[in-house]
């Protein structure tokens, strides 16, 4: 038995609902001399980031999306309760840290995998899991007065949260490490936010943690135009207080050009309502990190997703005509509007025929 033949039987296990066989297999492959490390990073983190790729990919639905999730989390508390042999590095030997998702971040499955290989590695971990209010963090630090924060973010939108969070935890001198999807391709958001390190994964961030990361000073207290200058035009502000407003003449804009708008039950107006909250959220973020490539990376995703079920691609650029129509005073939002559409129009340009 080797993880490639583990990570198969733990994907048909868990995407068949079966969380005995998969608890089962997963002691087997212990018992078989298989470390936990391994089973946690090469064999969970692969299943958890296929499914999502699977139910964008339309075939999997989202019930299905979490209870493969569920599964794999039930899968990390018998690795996490298992009595190795020889046994793991004792608790604490290497000092403590804080593992938490951002405030608004419910994706708590990556933090988690975080959490579990420091404990392997002798770390005393605080895991706070997901959504974690940053005064309610601020305090936990406080009281525990850790040697590192680690700070998961997955979805892009909580950003700006995170932004929040790396600075509070900075000002009272406890170092900030960030991982996960959102600070995008090699961490570049977590370097404009000013986390002291990023780490590409659980294993980068472990070892990064036995380097050593230097407190920072208490005084050097810096502000949000600190980080991002381009924040003083104050766009970023307006179109997220204007939120609600943006997302509901959206919806009405819509209904006099996008086919069958018009005709939408109260259930497809909820879901295109939250597609277009999506919409503004992204771009709002790319606003605040100043990158359009946050804002057409997410619109061509959504594109994928769209044709997967079926919804004609041309609804994404009709809805960021009519944002564009309600954002005239804005030309950082314009602009960002503007290729989004161009991006789209490339995408759907079909290529050469061989």
């Amino acid at each position: 038995m080797n993880a490639a033949d583990v990570l198969a039987g733990l994907w048909a296990a868990a995407v068949g609902g079966d969380e005995y066989g998969a608890v089962d297999l997963l002691r087997t492959a212990l018992d078989a001399g298989i470390d936990e490390e391994t089973l946690l990073l090469d064999v969970i983190a692969p299943v958890q980031l296929r499914v999502g790729a699977e139910w964008a990919a339309g075939r999997l639905t989202v019930a299905q999306e979490h209870a493969v999730t569920a599964i794999n989390e039930r899968a990390m508390a018998a690795i996490a309760h298992h009595e190795p042999h020889p046994p793991r590095a004792p608790a604490g030997s290497r000092g403590r840290v804080t593992v938490s998702c951002v405030d608004g971040e419910w994706h708590a499955l990556p933090a988690r995998l975080v959490a579990e290989t420091l404990r392997l590695r002798g770390w005393r971990v605080d895991f706070l899991g997901a959504r974690t209010p940053t005064s309610h963090l601020i305090a936990h630090l406080h009281r525990t007065d850790p040697d590192a924060v680690l700070l998961s973010v997955s979805i892009p939108v909580h950003l700006p949260a995170a932004h929040t969070a790396i600075t509070a935890c900075q000002a009272i001198g406890v170092p900030v490490m960030a991982g996960g999807g959102a600070f995008g391709p090699g961490g570049r958001y977590a370097r404009a936010l000013g986390a002291d390190r990023w780490a590409a994964d659980a294993r980068e961030a472990a070892d990064a943690l036995e380097a050593g990361l230097t407190r920072p000073s208490p005084a050097a207290i810096r502000q949000v135009v600190d980080d991002l200058p381009h924040l003083a035009d104050q766009e970023y502000s307006m179109v997220t207080q204007a939120r609600g407003q943006l997302v509901k003449q959206t919806l009405t804009g819509l209904e006099g050009r996008a086919p069958g708008v018009g005709g939408y039950s109260e259930e497809q107006r909820e879901r295109t309502a939250e597609d277009v909250a999506h919409i503004v959220d992204f771009l709002t973020t790319a606003l605040y990190v100043d990158d359009r490539e946050l804002f057409t990376g997410f619109l061509l995703w959504t594109a994928d997703v769209l044709a997967a079920r079926g919804v004609p691609g041309r609804s994404l650029s009709t809805c960021l005509d009519v944002l564009a129509e309600q954002l005239y005073d804005f030309p950082r939002a314009l602009a960002l509007l503007g290729q989004g559409t161009a991006a789209l129009d490339a995408r759907s340009v079909p290529g050469p025929r061989g």
